[in-house]
């Protein structure tokens, strides 16, 4: 009788934490399943982390059960099924003299604790997996190294910058499409795991040019997935304070995204955004094969952009080259800033032996990347530019640049600022908020501690209070404007933090 009752004892409490461990397999999942990411989520969010009361907030990435996140989600149910069974197997082998209901008493306190402490349990957890996980990633990645290796006929471009790789990766991948098979690494698959995944499941042998994006945010990482992917031609489109935290400094994006321009071959062909200062730097060093784009100093440009008319419907402009070829290009895209990815993809495509003709017919079949700057009719009259994704302080100025750009109706913006830019991110958010001042009629700032200086900016603007408002989430965001908006209004939805990030 006392086994059945400390089984079912046991069981009881397992599947409790069970459903309480995936609140914590979430967060490690979005922390990339990296034990110091989470262990320092924990330290700043405790209440959110320990606490019973599950937030009311709708998740916006909600959790994947992948095959990783399975086996990490089984390793924790293990760790305390472990503790809640030791003890039990101890007093029924050896401390039997103990009595059951003092026990019992014993084993429910563990129990409460197995259930509460999930979130430490989920570190620990995450901790044992490492070195598996660490092993299993190799042998994907080597496969997906030996299939790139095995490929002498397949044409890789690798993109890096701190900003506009997905865009520029799907502008690259629509013009290329004109002539060649292309695959590219969907959303922002742009880390070794990611990518392995994609090679070994996507690639092809009929797919004549793989499109790669990498991610990095620490040194070395830019590295490692170009070595997996093994580009000739590398393009680095940006270079800013993303990723402050990790990185530290400007100088450590600059060595980080210039390493994918270090594994190109001998052979292979560097691509520079020159109106980047810091890209710039970075191009004038670099003595293999390049080319240099962008719209100022065009004498100095092997590819740029003459004749730009940008509106709210898209841009218009006169694609050039030094050797005297024109072509007049249009595009839906929205922003200035466009045609500094457009003009990436034009330069791969003339190292891949594309006509002008081919490259301006490619542009005009670009089609806007979800949450980046692209705008959503939702048949109430009402303009709403979706431009959700990954905020920074040139793309927030590029996003009010294209608000501005709208003559009729108000101009609302929904934002929580800009997250990861270390100490300028205070200074950077209140930047933020002065141009927000400039341009937009209404204000709704999503969590009042973190839009705090946000809120400071806009004012130094004279701007009139009540036309601001704050809100703790988007649902409440979405009742606000619903409250202000009208037919012909434009709201421009600037950043959404994920889940991972709270007040």
């Amino acid at each position: 009788m006392d086994i059945v009752v400390i089984i079912l004892l046991i069981v009881v409490a397992v599947k409790f934490s069970a459903a309480r461990s995936k609140d914590s397999l979430h967060i490690s999942q979005l922390e990339g399943y990296n034990p110091d990411h989470y262990k320092k989520w924990l330290d700043n969010n405790k209440d959110k982390a320990y606490g019973l009361k599950k937030s009311a907030q709708p998740v916006k990435k909600p959790l994947v059960f992948t095959q990783r996140a399975t086996r990490l989600y089984r390793m924790n149910i293990l760790v305390g099924v472990l503790v809640l069974v030791l003890p039990a197997l101890v007093y029924l082998l050896i401390a039997n003299n103990l009595s059951i209901y003092i026990f019992i008493i014993i084993l429910a306190v563990l129990s409460y604790a197995v259930y509460r402490l999930q979130p430490l349990f989920m570190y620990f957890s995450t901790l044992i997996m490492k070195p598996v996980e660490e092993k299993i990633n190799m042998n994907y990645y080597i496969s997906a190294q030996n299939i790139i290796k095995s490929r002498d006929d397949l044409n890789v471009v690798g993109i890096t910058g701190s900003f506009g790789k997905t865009s520029t990766k799907f502008i690259i991948g629509t013009i290329l499409s004109e002539k060649f098979k292309v695959l590219n690494t969907p959303e922002s698959y742009n880390t070794p795991m990611g990518l392995s995944k994609v090679i070994n499941n996507s690639l092809r042998p009929d797919h004549e040019v793989f499109v790669a994006e990498l991610g990095a945010k620490v040194i070395g990482e830019i590295r490692e997935v170009a070595q997996l992917v093994q580009p000739k031609i590398g393009v680095l489109t940006s270079i800013g304070p993303v990723h402050i935290e990790t990185f530290k400094n400007i100088d450590n994006i600059m060595k980080t995204k210039y390493e994918l321009i270090e594994e190109l071959p001998t052979d292979g062909v560097a691509i520079f955004n020159y109106d980047n200062e810091y890209i710039k730097k970075l191009a004038d060093k670099t003595f293999k094969e390049k080319l240099l784009y962008g719209l100022d100093n065009v004498e100095k440009l092997d590819m740029y952009a003459d004749n730009i008319v940008v509106s709210e419907l898209g841009s218009t402009f006169t694609l050039k080259d030094k050797e005297g070829n024109s072509i007049n290009c249009t595009t839906k895209l929205l922003g200035k800033h466009n045609i500094y990815n457009i003009l990436a993809g034009a330069c791969v495509a003339k190292i891949l032996g594309l006509t002008f003709e081919e490259i301006s017919r490619g542009i005009g079949k670009i089609e806007p990347v979800e949450h980046r700057l692209n705008i959503i009719n939702p048949g109430t009259g009402i303009i709403i530019i979706d431009d959700a994704f990954n905020s920074n302080p040139i793309g927030t100025k590029a996003a009010l640049e294209v608000l501005s750009q709208f003559k009729e109706g108000k101009k609302i913006i929904v934002t929580p600022g800009m997250i990861e830019l270390g100490e300028m991110e205070e200074s950077a958010n209140r930047e933020f908020g002065v141009n927000i001042g400039k341009v937009c009629d209404y204000v709704i700032l999503v969590g009042e501690k973190r839009t705090r200086p946000i809120y400071e900016g806009i004012m130094e603007t004279n701007y009139n209070k009540s036309n601001i408002f704050v809100v703790n989430n988007l649902e409440e965001a979405t009742a606000q404007i619903g409250k202000i908006a009208k037919p012909k209004d434009v709201v421009l939805f600037e950043n959404d933090l994920p889940d991972n990030y709270s007040e």
